[in-house]
């Protein structure tokens, strides 16, 4: 039986009030304090069971998640989340511990990212009955599209009427004003007209005319907010991703990204959730250079508990297109979560394009740009956004990761290209951190050129839904390009999730050892457990000869999880063997 709530604890008060008054002036602060104070009290009063659970162990070596769209699967007669389930109960149950379903609430555009109702389910896709289903079998990522919402949403529409309530909901500007500082992710104007009650008023809209932006200098915009997120939690959130979260604070006269403001709303967040729902982890989505992703840790206490990996896709694409591993092996080796509460959440592919910003300081802009016309050359589109200089830039490549990593006009053998494929995917398996695997990934999909053609959308490329009888019968096709991407995931997810050394907090150490190869050793918290992961991004056969008296005993033996093979350790701790062309060796110590 679980134990009465109590008040809300006098500490808990003192945090709520420190965070309101780094964000509203002082009255503000405190008026919106109560309101909050109120909210939080009748929510844990009602879900005494979220609570009480437990914060420990929250992730594990055993945690993958898909990445998929709701409506990914379409079948006569049947809801698109019930054939979803189905089809992963069937299919991936054993080997997938949840699902990030991207945002599943009525939309006008942008596949579900220009919000009309945050707390409803797409008719379209089902019912809120039909994503709890999901809760017994997986732990669930929900979106919170929270930087901004549809120009069809009822609160855009009371703005518009001129409702007293909704009139500081959205960010009016004056268009003679110098915004020229403001960071642009896209190339498109940042405010966007509209005729309203009140006469033509310029909206702020970073991402398109359809997304207005909401202004969290409004304490109404904060506590509306926040009640989404905690109807999310009663929903079965376990996971929330923080969409776009570096926009969400607007100045003029600064950049307006990564704002002081916006990490205190993210801490304000964060300490509603640990006390309301201990169990629920902060996903914080930043599509930016490295440095400024990682802020979003926060002390490593305060803030996400899981970021984005965004320059993992890019400099991993980088890695095989070039044959080189260099720089991929520079950047992981300085890779360190500032806690053992937090870790990253890496990804090759989304249902957006792969973001190349995420790499600028890593990798030269003149690779960049390499990068920028592979995608071009493999079928793909490249989606640039503006600078303050009036210069244009890269900002995310289009294309399927397939196709990024093998050209479909080539007519390489499709062995080849698997090959290619599944040791790219076993970076993101092995890294240290949770893997997110997009659908397309994991089921072996090419690029939709038709999609594009048809929605006049660069990333429609990579978000093509199925008929499910013709996918299932495409996916179990001997030797077809889906069964054999599908099977060799599944081993590969069976090996990660058995080994203690992939634990999201276990150690990991990067080792130099050949311009071609990723190689690193992965430990468990505990260190009894060690695996050598080695990943070769060339086309031709390398060399290792490695020196791992650190980490193994002479004589030891190691088995392969991969190949199943078996090595061992020479007299001298050294460990000499030929890595095949775009091969995968993860070594335990047995």
């Amino acid at each position: 039986m679980t134990a009465p709530i109590t008040p809300l604890p006098a500490t808990l008060l003192a945090r709520l009030r420190v965070h309101l008054h780094a964000i509203y002036p002082p009255a503000q602060a405190d008026a919106t304090l109560a309101r909050l104070a109120a909210m939080l009290d009748a929510f844990r009063r009602s879900h005494p069971q979220l609570v009480a659970a437990p914060e420990g162990g929250r992730v594990s070596e055993r945690d993958a998640l898909l990445i998929t769209y709701g409506d990914q699967l379409r079948e006569p007669g049947q809801a698109s989340l019930h054939s979803l389930y189905e089809l992963l109960v069937a299919r991936a149950a054993d080997v997938l511990t949840g699902v990030h379903i991207l945002p599943f609430y009525p939309y006008t555009s942008d596949d579900g990212f220009s919000v009309v109702d945050y707390l409803a389910v797409d008719p379209a896709l089902g019912t809120w009955e039909d994503v709890a289903r999901f809760q017994g079998r997986f732990r669930m990522m929900y979106d919170a599209v929270i930087n901004h919402m549809s120009a069809s949403s009822a609160w855009f529409r009371g703005f518009l009427n001129g409702d007293e309530r909704y009139r500081d909901y959205f960010t009016v500007v004056d268009p003679a004003t110098d915004l020229t500082q403001v960071t642009r992710p896209r190339a498109l104007p940042l405010l966007t007209p509209f005729e309203t009650a009140r006469g033509t008023e310029h909206v702020w809209t970073t991402f398109s005319a359809d997304q207005i932006d909401l202004n969290y200098a409004s304490p109404d915009v904060l506590l509306d907010m926040t009640a989404v997120l905690l109807h999310y939690v009663d929903q079965g959130a376990q996971l929330i991703r923080m969409d776009a979260i570096a926009y969400l604070w607007k100045e003029i006269g600064t950049r307006c990204i990564h704002l002081p403001q916006t990490h205190e709303v993210v801490q304000l967040w964060r300490t509603v959730l640990d006390a309301t729902a201990p169990r629920t982890l902060i996903v914080s989505e930043t599509n930016v250079p490295h440095a400024e992703n990682i802020s979003y840790f926060g002390d490593g206490t305060n803030e996400a508990q899981l970021v984005y990996q965004f320059p993992l896709a890019p400099l991993t694409l980088h890695a095989f297109h070039t044959q080189n591993a260099s720089y991929l092996t520079q950047w992981a080796a300085g890779l360190q979560p500032p806690s053992d509460s937090t870790t990253f959440f890496n990804f090759l592919a989304s249902h957006d394009g792969i973001g190349v910003r995420p790499a600028e300081g890593i990798l030269p802009l003149a690779e960049v740009q390499k990068l920028a016309e592979l995608a071009t050359a493999h079928g793909g589109n490249v989606s640039y956004k503006d600078n303050p200089d009036g210069t244009r830039s890269p900002y995310e490549l289009n294309i399927n990761y397939f196709d990024a990593l093998s050209d479909p006009a080539a007519g390489e053998p499709l062995a080849a290209q698997v090959s290619r494929f599944m040791a790219a995917q076993a970076i993101l398996l092995s890294l240290q951190g949770v893997p997110g695997i997009y659908v397309h990934s994991l089921f072996g999909s090419r690029n939709w050129r038709a999609g594009v053609e048809e929605t006049g959308r660069f990333r429609t490329i990579n978000r093509q839904k199925w008929d499910r009888a013709a996918f299932e019968a495409e996916l179990d096709e001997a030797g077809g390009l889906r069964q054999q991407v599908f099977g060799r995931y599944r081993d590969l997810l069976k090996a990660r999730t058995a080994e203690a050394a992939f634990h999201p907090n276990g150690a990991q150490r990067v080792l130099d050892l050949h311009p071609a190869l990723l190689a690193f050793v992965r430990s468990a918290p505990a260190g009894t457990n060690h695996v050598l992961c080695v990943h070769n991004a060339s086309g031709s056969a390398v060399q290792l000869d490695a020196d791992l008296a650190a980490t193994f005993a002479p004589g030891a033996a190691l088995t392969d999880l991969v190949g199943g093979g078996s090595y061992i350790v020479g007299d001298e701790g050294r460990l000499r063997v030929d890595v095949p062309p775009h091969g995968v060796l993860w070594l335990r110590g047995d």
